[in-house]
């Protein structure tokens, strides 16, 4: 028995998610499905792309994961499944797995061709029923990837946003705000180090918003303040509300760490 993880931005009001567990309980009774997220913004493939990256190193060995972020959905764009050292990947070509595949050893990539897999007739729209759940399926019962279609050589990458460094300070940006409202930012915990905590301050959009502290809480309720949060990324956040809404946070601004002079 396998698991299989599905990541979406399918939500759970409408019948999608069920129907693609139904597929792959139909081709695998004993899988065990575990649901990510279906609370993606509809269409943001960095948005998948980053929660499927946060997620996917913390599951079993052999696991598939199935990410369906798809506005591209019956297009000429490829659907692919990687091989990995320690896991499967399933989805579009449009970048949604190229985060988390940048930390992996990868194996094989495959083009899904192989329609004796697919689940019948496919559809335009629902590729996410029709062709992911059901690879994903079958793989989860052992199926080789050589069998799913041509070898490629390579996936489409979202390119992870640098940081860069100028003297003492670190420049990024944010990659993610959670439904906390905590502003997720492409550092990583090791530029700015825990015996930073207290000597950092953050400033975006041209003003210091908060220091760096070890937790929430290292401030007084409704203060804002930075962590190394568990995804090992800087992030901010406002002690019992929402960093994005009281600052106005979005997508892509940028931050930079400065020590305190």
């Amino acid at each position: 028995m396998r698991t299989i993880t599905l990541t979406t931005d399918f939500g759970t009001r409408d019948w999608f998610v069920g129907t693609m567990k139904g597929v792959i309980l139909g081709v695998h009774p004993r899988a065990n499905v575990v649901d990510i997220t279906h609370e993606i913004p509809p269409g943001d493939i960095r948005a998948g792309a980053f929660a499927l990256m946060a997620s996917c190193r913390y599951f079993p060995k052999g696991t598939v994961h199935v990410a369906v972020v798809d506005p591209g959905v019956g297009s000429q764009r490829a659907a692919i499944a990687v091989q990995t050292a320690n896991r499967f990947f399933v989805g579009p070509d449009n970048g949604v797995l190229s985060w988390a595949l940048a930390h992996e050893k990868i194996k094989t990539i495959r083009r899904l061709e192989n329609e004796q897999y697919f689940l019948q007739p496919v559809s335009r729209t629902f590729h996410g029923r029709d062709i992911f759940a059901s690879v994903a399926a079958h793989l989860s019962r052992g199926l080789s990837a050589r069998r799913l279609g041509r070898e490629l050589k390579d996936f489409v990458h979202v390119p992870w946003p640098r940081t860069t460094k100028q003297g003492g300070n670190v420049q990024g940006e944010i990659v993610y705000i959670d439904r906390f409202g905590n502003a997720i930012t492409n550092m990583e915990g090791e530029l700015v180090s825990r015996e930073g905590a207290g000597q950092c301050e953050m400033i975006v959009k041209g003003k210091v918003r908060c220091a760096l502290a070890e937790f929430y809480q290292a401030v007084p309720v409704h203060r804002p303040v930075a962590v190394i949060g568990s995804s090992g990324l800087v992030e901010i956040a406002v002690n019992g509300g929402s960093s994005a809404r009281q600052f106005g946070l979005e997508l892509g601004d940028k931050v930079t760490v400065r020590m305190k002079s």
